[in-house]
């Protein structure tokens, strides 16, 4: 069979066509799939990568107040605690001119890693008062934390505030792996003489 020179070009434009659509589909497509894909993941993998970065970040600005915290005031003992957290607001108050009515510390009753004291302090002052006193305990360097805050007015018209604060503390109780620590390298050394 002898094909014309028409017939020629149509056979080898059909041979070309049917070999770019199976280069489209066996070759060019799945490759256009994988760079797809590939750069989805690279975009995702970027934004893992930057949360990643913020957390070793913000890992590395909290350990630096967390052992600021523990070298300035987590105490060990309750009672230190709460005479730290008692003392420290006395201070500010006086500091800021504020007259603190009462202060009643309460200790939590739950068992976790870090027990929270909890005072209730009540006290009259001006807002230029008010406003030292809040500032004092939002940048101290003791493990404190405001709860609740309530603030109202004495007297219509004037300058003079009531305040009632909710402010908690931790403290870090001695557990009983490190209390029982003491006694076990004793025993070891007994035993090993």
């Amino acid at each position: 069979m002898v094909f014309s020179q028409r017939e020629k070009i149509i056979v080898a434009a059909t041979l070309a066509v049917l070999c770019v659509l199976v280069l489209d589909l066996y070759v060019l497509t799945p490759l256009l799939d994988e760079w797809s894909a590939a750069e989805a993941k690279r975009t995702d993998l970027s934004a893992r990568m930057a949360r990643a970065g913020s957390l070793i970040k913000r890992r590395r600005i909290l350990g630096r107040t967390w052992r600021s915290m523990i070298d300035n005031g987590l105490k060990a003992d309750p009672a230190e605690a709460e005479s730290q957290i008692l003392r420290s607001l006395r201070n500010w108050a006086y500091d800021a001119r504020l007259n603190l009515s009462s202060l009643r510390p309460e200790r939590s009753t739950e068992k976790t890693e870090l027990p929270e004291i909890t005072v209730h302090a009540a006290g009259t002052g001006s807002m230029s008062a008010v406003s030292r006193l809040l500032w004092r305990v939002e940048t101290a360097k003791i493990p404190i934390k405001i709860r609740m805050l309530q603030l109202g007015s004495r007297k219509d018209g004037t300058d003079d505030l009531s305040l009632h604060l909710k402010i908690s503390t931790l403290y870090s109780p001695p557990d009983a792996a490190s209390a029982n620590e003491p006694a076990k390298r004793r025993g070891a050394l007994r035993g090993s003489r």
